[in-house]
């Protein structure tokens, strides 16, 4: 095999900035990824915000859970510092902020949806809407480990990409992705190594691996023979230039 891995940036590259900010999608291109990797929640009032957690006190100076806060408490808190004082002031960023930056570069982008948790009403349309008005249709990645989510994503929009998120070694998600149709599926390495990942490749899934950040972790992979499309990373600097073969 000799393949060179796709390589998206992890909420960013979030191993040297702090993730799902700005400063962190900049890192990534900067640092020679091909994609970068975000989450998107939903404030009170209806903006799409991105931020992994369904509360802001991990990652930012503030507390509280996004579906309740509107846009404008969410835009004013700092989502720097917990990383490091000199990312001090970074604020959480809009959906619309980052494609306003990425309509300056080429990088792909991975929307994870997070609807696990909280099933925000009317996210996935709002969401496309957003990649619509400002026609990123092509280099858009929809993701979610709510197979649901992913559901209504197709019954809005048939033909834009999407991908399941498996979390470890889910029995059911091939049978899932079959049912939706999928043609793509992002696991850990414990899934894509399992049986059920060599019968995902073997029934023309792609498999996109999260997180690799360790290189060993990552010639298991390669030592296994498996076809892998891209990796997910917290540090793109360190996979740019690996090969699978």
């Amino acid at each position: 095999m000799n393949q060179q891995p796709f390589i998206f940036a992890h909420r960013g590259a979030s191993g040297t900035h702090p993730e799902n900010t700005m400063a962190a999608f900049r890192a990534a291109a900067d640092k020679g990824a091909q994609g970068i990797e975000l989450d998107v929640q939903m404030t009170r009032d209806g903006e799409l915000v991105v931020i992994h957690d369904e509360t802001v006190n991990r990652t930012t100076n503030g507390s509280g859970a996004i579906e309740r806060m509107t846009a404008a408490e969410v835009a004013a808190l700092d989502a720097g510092s917990w990383f490091s004082p000199s990312f001090a002031g970074d604020p959480v960023p809009t959906l619309e902020d980052v494609f306003t930056w990425a309509a300056g570069n080429d990088l792909q982008i991975n929307v994870e949806l997070k609807t696990n948790k909280v099933p925000y009403h009317g996210i996935e349309k709002k969401v496309l809407d957003v990649i619509e008005h400002f026609d990123m249709r092509g280099r858009v990645v929809l993701s979610s480990f709510n197979f649901d989510s992913i559901k209504r994503v197709i019954e809005l929009d048939p033909y834009i990409a999407v991908a399941g998120l498996i979390w470890k070694i889910r029995r059911d998600a091939l049978l899932k992705a079959k049912d939706l149709g999928l043609t793509a599926l992002h696991v850990q390495t414990s899934f894509a190594l399992s049986d059920y990942g060599k019968e995902a490749v073997d029934s023309g899934m792609l498999l996109r691996l999260y997180t690799i950040n360790d290189m060993r972790e990552w010639q298991r992979v390669t030592a296994s023979g498996l076809p892998v499309e891209a990796i997910i990373t917290d540090y793109p600097e360190r996979f740019v230039t690996v090969s699978s073969d």
